[in-house]
């Protein structure tokens, strides 16, 4: 492909920014047609203001320098928009998909402004530049990177049924853990488990290798993230501290009491050891409990609710070592308890496939949009 001519979204996009209207929360009718903001449907409302094909840009509260996240997104039909987003309708030389994937990754950190809340106003965004090719070309690179998406979307579908997969012979081998209808005998975790809190470790001591330091964003989506990882160079005095992989980790603040998150993590064997932070604590488990079995009794919603204290009505933002401690469960027969271990084992192999083509396929649509819109332009 050569070389495309650069065109401003103000010369190639009708700016309907005009039409778009706010609307409280308290003032909004729910209804059928979806509601948008900066990232989103926000909820469904009984009226709409567009009724076409159109390009969504976050103003503010967007996605702004994000990799993962996107900054636009396309929309469909009748609908509402609120004051969060900028509202793009291509003239005639622009295919509607390919000004969406041109910008929704778009870099706009020398465009944005404000302090508190990063800002992306309309003059700014009228000077955005993409790259013009013919309309025939256009449609030929949205179906490209259409397709790529859809298998990607397709690949974390699978590995979402996967999880719910996990979920359903929980319940199918032991039973819901509330109402334990199996009859299992119930215990305190006291006579399981010990709990071995974290060690405070100071940010200014944090290098960019070394031992790494897991802290409640490494752990709270039920497994390790390396995502804003830091480290700590090895110190024979922290043994203590020090976790290897098979160890099983909570998070005792922050997101404790949110039901999407996991906040209760297996470790693999990403690093040969970490470091534990403070308001993060070990599991050290005795051999009348599996570490499989525990992990996805302590994911159950109404457990977490028991152990946060928010099904008691107290929105504690906190877990102490004497809630984990105090906090009765079902113990199944540990024969039971390895044989969910097996099938675990036997999930998470097809899942490291599934995920390895998750990340192939990344790659490919990454590089991909590398070459629409990065080395031609």
């Amino acid at each position: 492909m050569g070389k495309w001519d650069m065109v401003r979204l103000g010369d190639v996009c009708e700016i309907l920014d005009h039409i778009r209207v706010p609307v409280t929360a308290s003032e909004r009718k729910k209804g059928i047609y979806p509601y948008y903001g900066a990232n989103g449907i926000q909820e469904y409302v009984d009226d709409y203001i567009f009724d076409d094909e159109l390009v969504l840009l976050a103003e503010d509260g967007g996605h702004f320098g994000s990799k993962e996240k996107p900054i636009a997104y396309r929309v469909s039909g009748k609908c509402w928009v609120n004051n969060h987003a900028h509202v793009l309708k291509p003239k005639d030389m622009l295919n509607v998909d390919f000004l969406c994937y041109s910008i929704m990754f778009y870099d706009v950190s020398s465009l944005i402004s404000g302090t508190t809340r990063a800002k992306l106003n309309q003059v700014a965004m009228r000077k955005m530049t993409i790259p013009l090719p013919p309309l025939a070309v256009q449609q030929k690179i949205a179906d490209t990177l259409d397709r790529a998406a859809a298998l990607i979307e397709k690949r974390k579908a699978q590995i979402a049924k996967l999880d719910l997969l996990v979920k359903s012979q929980f319940i199918k081998m032991f039973g819901d853990p509330i109402t334990n209808p199996m009859g299992w005998e119930s215990s305190h975790l006291s006579k399981h488990l010990r709990v071995i809190g974290g060690y405070a470790f100071s940010s200014k001591g944090f290098a960019d290798k070394g031992m790494p330091v897991l802290r409640i964003g490494n752990i709270n989506t039920g497994t390790f993230s390396d995502k804003n990882l830091v480290f700590w160079q090895h110190d024979k005095k922290l043994e203590r501290y020090l976790l290897r992989p098979g160890d099983v980790v909570i998070s005792l603040t922050g997101t404790v009491g949110k039901d999407d998150y996991a906040n209760v993590c297996i470790l693999g064997d990403d690093y040969e050891g970490y470091y534990l932070n403070q308001r993060n604590a070990k599991l050290e488990l005795n051999v009348t409990i599996n570490r499989h079995y525990l992990t996805n009794a302590l994911r159950i919603p109404k457990i977490k609710g028991k152990l946060t204290g928010i099904s008691r009505g107290i929105r504690q933002a906190n877990v102490s070592n004497s809630d984990i401690l105090n906090l009765e469960l079902p113990i199944p027969p540990i024969e039971l308890q390895n044989r969910f271990a097996a099938f675990i084992y036997a999930i998470e192999e097809s899942k490291t496939e599934m995920q390895c083509g998750l990340t192939k396929l990344e790659l490919l649509y990454k590089s991909l949009t590398q070459k629409f819109f990065k080395e031609d332009t």
